[in-house]
């Protein structure tokens, strides 16, 4: 972090005077007490326990100063009202001090994909960073931009929203210069009440924009009345400026060609959406003069971040699609359309193990219960439903499916039906089969899937 201790006094508007104290250089700043190092900056954020607790453990471990909402004696500090909208503060001025191009990218689904895809994209050219793991809220997104290497030429920054006014809150910080709304879906329907909300937040992205930066969006109707004036629009799509075209979907990559590149790109993950994501992702490169070839060569050996689709073994040698990160009705519909579509080993069966949806409202249970369409039974042979508002879709399933072929489990607080669940699932899959866990974060699929690999 190239800061010195009285950059960030004046960066967060400092209430307390600190030239009495050194302006010493600072090598980082942590939240969390035990990440501190010689040379640190200690940030105590109110959480399940308040971090001013921390701050003698803080300095004991190397802090040369800490942020805080009151005064401390003995100690060097920087008094602020607020420490979370300080450390904000201070990754806008960070960002703006170190001119780093921003590409911003949010949407119900694919916004993870997507980051890993331009960053790694970028990184061919220029030195990128990205977002780490999950940090994409109000904290995870200034701690990412203050913790990037100082020789950052691009920085790639994942935008959660879990209510109004969150992607606003960090274009503000970001100020992006390319920004990309992946897709509008139903996450988190529960906070905004309707798909149109959902759009109006994720379309925030553009609040931190100049006007000669650039929005990379879908070619759906819904956001048409939040598009900017004084920003140029760019749409993806069927019927779009930019699409994918000529699409090969196998198990474990896909190919296709797009009007972006001159070339065709075989990706080495499934899920025809991940062209779209891929597409989106060379036409950013582009923009930002990144070589066709070497765009081509940053899709063909892409790593994703862990936990999204992923195939894995099973012990027995069966075959796991593992999509266990989190879901809602889009994303679950096309992660089934992929595996669906893949031919089953020989000898195999086809295997979906479907958990519930969380935060989608009040109509939860019909937004489950739609899902009957995309389970074919001449195409998956067992389903296995696990939770609550699944309950009705599990019935449905009974019904289309032969008998002995569904088998639902409640999510309840004691473990045994989770255990149940488990031991079913290893009672019916063999060796040739291809089996997909699909469902939010906290059904814990994730568990299912290590349990099955063990």
């Amino acid at each position: 972090m190239k800061l010195t201790l009285h950059e960030v006094a004046k960066a967060v508007d400092a209430k307390n005077t600190i030239t009495d104290f050194d302006d010493v250089p600072l090598n980082s700043i942590e939240f969390d007490s035990r990440k501190i190092g010689p040379g640190d900056i200690f940030l105590p954020l109110k959480g399940v326990r308040d971090g001013h607790d921390f701050i003698n453990i803080a300095f004991e471990n190397g802090a040369v100063a800490t942020l805080s909402e009151k005064e401390i004696v003995g100690y060097p500090y920087i008094l602020v009202d607020d420490c979370l909208a300080a450390l904000q503060k201070l990754a806008a001025f960070y960002l703006e001090k170190m001119r780093v191009d921003v590409i911003a990218v949010t949407g119900s689904n694919g916004k993870t994909s997507t980051k890993d895809m331009i960053a790694a994209v970028l990184s061919s050219t220029y030195k990128t960073y990205k977002t780490q793991g999950n940090y994409n809220n109000e904290i995870g997104l200034p701690y990412t931009v203050l913790h990037m290497p100082e020789d950052t030429e691009k920085i790639v920054l994942e935008m959660g929203q879990d209510h109004m006014g969150d992607i606003k809150l960090l274009s503000d910080i970001a100020k992006p210069r390319i920004a990309v709304v992946t897709l509008i879906g139903e996450a988190h329907l529960e906070y905004f009440g309707s798909r149109d909300k959902i759009a109006k937040g994720k379309m925030q992205i553009t609040s931190g924009m100049d006007s000669d930066g650039i929005l990379i969006v879908p070619q759906d109707d819904i956001i048409n009345p939040y598009l900017p004036d004084n920003q140029m629009v760019i749409r993806f799509g069927q019927g779009a400026e930019i699409y994918v075209k000529d699409l090969e979907e196998r198990k474990e990559s896909l190919t296709f060609t797009t009007n972006v590149l001159e070339q065709a790109v075989t990706l080495p993950v499934p899920g025809k959406y991940n062209a779209t994501n891929a597409m989106v992702a060379a036409y950013v490169g582009k923009l930002l003069a990144v070589a066709d070839e070497d765009i081509v060569d940053a899709l063909e050996q892409l790593e994703l971040t862990r936990n999204r689709t992923e195939w894995k073994k099973a012990a027995n040698g069966a075959d796991i699609l593992s999509d266990v990160y989190n879901a809602n009705p889009t994303a679950m519909r096309l992660i089934l359309e992929t595996f669906s579509s893949i031919p089953a080993n020989e000898g195999g069966k086809k295997i979906a193990v479907l958990a519930d949806m969380k935060e989608l409202g009040e109509e939860s249970v019909a937004m489950h219960t739609q899902m009957i369409t995309s389970l074919a039974p001449d195409v998956l042979d067992t389903l296995v439903f696990y939770g609550e508002d699944i309950a009705e879709l599990a019935q449905l399933a009974s019904q289309m499916f032969p008998i002995g072929k569904v088998y639902f489990f409640k999510k309840t607080a004691e473990e045994d039906q989770f255990e149940q669940l488990v031991s079913k699932i290893k009672e019916v899959i063999e060796p040739r089969d291809q089996i997909l866990l699909k469902g939010s974060n906290s059904m814990n699929l994730a568990k299912v899937v290590e349990a099955l690999e063990n």
